[in-house]
């Protein structure tokens, strides 16, 4: 029998998965898996189950948001696993899972994780953290996690929060210096993600024909500080529109990155705050790990 190792967050996404639970494990059963269940108590449990039980698994099955899944996948990276992760996604933003394609639905998702093919997807390593999809920083990163899903459903993409500063003295820029595998960009940003994901933050979505999970590539996205309001328009207009030739977008593929920041400037790891750093060295960890996908959608 196979095994299979349950890692469930019981607070992720106003605790919408709990009542399901009984129903994943027989799912599980059917499929042919033992399964062990563990409940994380704190942030940092799901990393240390992943590291002291993911050995003895046939699986990892991870049900949370994207903050519980960039634990799963950090425990697999430090223990040098190979063992695949199932997905179930239970957060309130899910962009990872949005950009796999997975079933929003608890059941239909437990289906997929318990009966789909493994997948190789690109991780990311930012200085002394891994990372499932996005390192960002700036104007909306933290907002990004913090507005309603209702807000984001009415207005769409990143522009809800462009539109909504009413005067250019609201933006914080921040100057950085960014040194990729073919050059260097350098200037005053007041948004950046460096992505491996169609979808940050529930709001921003990439071109899906320009972002390849697999392709040991990353996906820079910067947003230059405007000038004018005129600059601020045409930035919102290249987001919404995904025109990334624009003078106030920055978009280029690079598999490794060595930036250059105001170490007081925090960042965000997967949804979740990581601190700021003078020097920050970012890697694409090619196919580092397997996120199992329904065989409809391969």
């Amino acid at each position: 029998m196979k095994r299979a190792l349950l890692v469930m967050n019981p607070h992720a996404g106003q605790r919408r998965a709990n009542r399901f639970l009984p129903e994943i494990i027989g799912i599980f059963n059917a499929a042919g898996y033992e399964v062990t269940a563990y409940m994380t108590a704190c942030q940092g449990d799901a990393s240390r189950i992943v590291r002291e039980r993911g050995e003895f698994a046939d699986q990892i099955v991870c049900i949370g948001g994207d903050g519980t899944l960039n634990e799963c996948v950090s425990g697999i990276l430090q223990a040098g696993l190979r063992c695949p992760i199932g997905y179930i996604p239970a957060g309130t933003t899910n962009d990872f899972a949005a950009s796999l394609k997975l079933p929003t639905g608890i059941v239909q998702a437990a289906q997929v994780a318990a009966n789909g093919e493994p997948v190789p997807c690109d991780a990311g390593r930012f200085a002394n953290r891994f990372f499932s999809y996005v390192a960002s920083f700036g104007a909306f990163s933290r907002t990004s996690y913090t507005t309603s899903q209702n807000v984001k459903n009415v207005l769409g993409h990143v522009a809800y929060v462009l539109e909504g500063i009413q005067e250019l003295s609201q933006i914080r820029k921040i100057h950085l210096r960014f040194e990729l595998d073919d050059g260097v960009v350098e200037d005053d940003f007041i948004f950046g993600a460096i992505c491996n994901s169609t979808s940050v933050g529930g709001i921003l979505t990439l071109d899906p024909k320009q972002v390849d999970m697999g392709d040991g590539l990353f996906e820079l996205l910067l947003v230059r500080s405007p000038r004018d309001l005129a600059e601020l328009a045409e930035g919102i207009r290249a987001l919404k529109t995904q025109s990334y030739n624009c003078a106030m977008l920055t978009f280029r593929p690079t598999s490794r990155l060595q930036i250059y920041a105001d170490p007081d400037m925090p960042w965000t790891l997967d949804g979740e705050r990581e601190q700021g750093h003078a020097a920050i060295a970012v890697e694409n960890l090619h196919h580092a790990i397997r996120i199992i996908r329904g065989k409809d959608a391969l």
